[in-house]
């Protein structure tokens, strides 16, 4: 398989993009290694950050919203485990997860084999795997996904929302979802409040989506992330509760 030029972030500066015009890494990302570092903090897919451990907290918010109603979570993204294995904690009865990438989903088949509710792992990009899940299916979603191309990286998430988070979810279903990656870019200068932030670019497609106004809440949390992160910087992090009417 040959590795786009354009993926390989490990040779990029802390303050480079993470990601270059045109690039496309959704040919090698099922592929693509995965690297998790030997204290497994960190995960590296094609040289870009995927996610830290430092985001435990905040996957945490998630994970609870995504489980708030029990019944069966679906949750789109893998990566290390954190939101899965809070997901597991509560009281839920299934657990559907999709994951593209060969060597996540190689980790989310032997954690499956430890916890404690049914765990349907579900292998392919979302786009592929969502078409065949039917409708009003779920209790919450949680799409946590990582961006795999320049022209997605701010509107990958929309995509799901507005083709099937509405048709998956049983009325009065949750989602919530992140796109910190995009997030963390915006939060770098063109927002310095990120319930701003998350007003001005993300409700207005919520609602395209669906999804009524009054029906999307948000939290936040204090959060710090490490110097090192190339993706987020700023000091809070926002946790959206969306409900199907």
């Amino acid at each position: 398989v040959l590795t786009s030029p354009f993926c390989n972030g490990m040779s990029l500066g802390r303050q480079s993009p993470i990601f270059s015009q045109g690039e496309d890494c959704k040919p090698d990302w099922r592929l693509a290694t995965a690297v998790y570092d030997e204290s497994d903090t960190h995960l590296r897919i094609l040289g870009k950050p995927v996610m830290g451990r430092w985001e435990t907290p905040y996957m945490h918010s998630l994970a609870t919203v995504a489980a708030s109603n029990g019944g069966r979570v679906l949750e789109i993204g893998f990566g290390m485990a954190i939101a899965a294995t809070k997901i597991e904690s509560l009281n839920i009865e299934e657990h559907w997860i999709i994951e593209c990438n060969d060597g996540v989903f190689k980790r989310l088949q032997e954690w499956a084999k430890e916890q404690p509710h049914k765990i349907v792992p579900l292998k392919g990009l979302w786009e592929d795997v969502v078409a065949t899940l039917p409708d009003a299916h779920f209790d919450g979603i949680l799409y946590d996904t990582y961006p795999l191309s320049e022209e997605t990286w701010h509107t990958h998430q929309f995509e799901f929302i507005k083709g099937h988070a509405c048709r998956l979810l049983k009325p009065g279903g949750v989602l919530t979802y992140c796109n910190l990656t995009s997030w963390g870019e915006l939060l770098k200068g063109k927002y310095n409040d990120i319930e701003k932030m998350f007003q001005e670019t993300q409700v207005s497609q919520l609602v395209e989506a669906g999804f009524k106004k009054e029906n999307i809440h948000t939290s936040v949390m204090d959060l710090i992330p490490p110097k090192d992160c190339r993706y987020y910087s700023f000091h809070k992090m926002i946790t959206p509760t969306i409900t199907k009417h």
